[in-house]
């Protein structure tokens, strides 16, 4: 498929990508139409992205990531966000951006990258599809140095309550989650959402206190999900290599609150798992594999 390419100069600022996110929503409210579900072929760019190292520093140590001078996944994930994110913020994007649930990651990590390189980063939207809660989408985002692809992330996303068509039939209940062996506990407190979104600029308001989260239809504010990630990959991603990593969302967690947290090992795959001990609810599940 050949995508029309928009060059941003920069990186985009996510605080004004959701202004204008809620612009274009509460604009749609006013119209009644938001046209219909086909996404746009375009694709956002930039050139010459480089990470701070002060910023660098403060997700090592939000996250309990080792110090060192290779960019962790999940940092160069909220590096490039914005990026993705202006797919979504524009005007053509056909679904709602504020009040999006994160599904689910699946990354490469095809090779250390150093702070000190420079990335080329594009992203575009695609496989617009049916949920049996509304439509579900994934914004794709790749990274490069000097022509060479280091870094390949697929975010899946859903727009709750809206359907293209008739609304699907609801999914089979999920088979009932038996708690691993429990490696560690995070206690998590309300400002987490907060302290995430200063280091990696991520102010959805869905993160950041109990009245924003509540009017997007939460019941209070809930942690990141790529917050969840950076600490399952702090303690399971290699530090040597390329490696491919993925994580599923299950259930929200509501800030503050406690996560349970399990690895286990086989000879090419760890998993990881993180829950609620007190209701017994799986939060998120995901696996790293070395390239």
């Amino acid at each position: 498929m050949s995508r029309r390419e928009v060059r941003l100069d920069a990186v985009p600022s996510l605080p004004r990508l959701y202004a204008e996110a809620l612009g274009n929503q509460v604009r749609t409210k006013l119209t009644g139409s938001s046209g219909s579900l086909v996404l746009p072929e375009v694709e956002h760019s930039v050139t010459g992205v480089r990470a701070e190292l002060p910023r660098l520093e403060a997700y090592q140590q939000l996250v309990g990531d080792t110090v060192r001078g290779t960019l962790p996944s999940v940092f160069v994930h909220g590096t490039v966000f914005p990026v993705a994110m202006s797919v979504l913020a524009a005007r053509e994007f056909p679904l709602p951006l504020l009040g999006m649930v994160h599904l689910s990651n699946q990354v490469e990590h095809l090779r250390p990258i150093r702070l000190e390189e420079t990335l080329d980063v594009r992203a575009w939207a695609e496989k617009l599809r049916d949920h049996h809660a509304g439509t579900a989408v994934d914004v794709v985002c790749e990274a490069s140095v000097g022509g060479e692809v280091v870094w390949v992330g697929t975010s899946t996303y859903l727009a709750k309550g809206v359907w293209a068509g008739a609304r699907p039939e609801r999914r089979s209940e999920r088979p009932e989650f038996v708690a691993p062996r429990q490696t560690g506990a995070w206690r998590l407190g309300a400002g987490a959402g907060r302290d995430y979104a200063a280091v990696l600029g991520d102010y959805n308001p869905i993160h950041l206190g109990a009245l924003p989260a509540k009017a997007l239809g939460m019941k209070r504010q809930i942690a990141h999900g790529m917050f969840l990630a950076g600490k399952a990959l702090a303690q399971t991603a290699p530090l040597d290599g390329g490696y491919h990593w993925d994580i599923v969302f299950e259930a929200p967690v509501l800030l503050p609150s406690t996560v349970s947290f399990g690895v286990e090992t086989s000879p090419k795959l760890l998993s990881f798992q993180g829950w609620n001990a007190r209701s017994g609810r799986r939060h998120f599940h995901g696996a790293v594999r070395a390239l």
